[in-house]
């Protein structure tokens, strides 16, 4: 936020999945993500990314600088790369991702930019990035599984939020740190 320019308010981990990757191994990361998160303490929200992927997206307090907020988040990818190998990789590039999901840490960067809530994607089928909630992932069919066309219809029969504690939820990364060595 403005008031708290130099210290961001969220951290993004960017699943992007490589040529061959299926949806449901996706699906999947995310939820591995969110089992890695919350073991850290931490809660997690989700959404698509109106692209080929989902953003897993964590609330902090915006207290600490955005150097020490990607040295964490590229702790947890490394860790999740580490662990599984065969589904992750930490490393950008289209030939690492092969077969495999690049978890985009780079997005916690100073001035990096992400696809925001509710955008629409320039790319064929002009896909939107949507907060949904976690029990709705398995519904979901892609990451740009609501277009121009067809988001507004879809919200318009949503009876609550799905993000609706994101905006109170503000937490530490501390303990977390401590835990992954950052």
């Amino acid at each position: 936020t403005v008031r708290h320019i130099d210290n961001p308010d969220r951290i993004i981990f960017d699943l992007d999945p490589g040529e061959g990757v299926p949806w449901s191994h996706v699906q999947e990361g995310a939820q591995l993500m969110r089992a890695l998160l919350s073991e850290l303490g931490l809660q997690s929200w989700l959404k698509t990314s109106g692209g080929k992927g989902l953003h897993v997206v964590v609330p902090i307090a915006p207290r600490l600088d955005y150097e020490t907020v990607k040295d964490f988040s590229q702790a947890a990818v490394q860790h999740m790369a580490r662990t599984i190998p065969q589904r992750f990789v930490s490393k950008s590039g289209s030939t690492n991702r092969v077969g495999r999901i690049f978890i985009d840490y780079l997005r916690n960067g100073h001035a990096q930019t992400t696809a925001a809530a509710f955008s629409a994607r320039a790319r064929p089928g002009i896909g939107v990035s949507m907060p949904i909630a976690w029990e709705a992932l398995t519904r979901i069919k892609s990451g740009s599984h609501w277009t121009v066309a067809t988001a507004r219809e879809y919200l318009s029969f949503q009876a609550s939020d799905p993000w609706g504690d994101y905006w109170k939820a503000r937490q530490s990364i501390a303990r977390a740190r401590k835990v992954l060595g950052g």
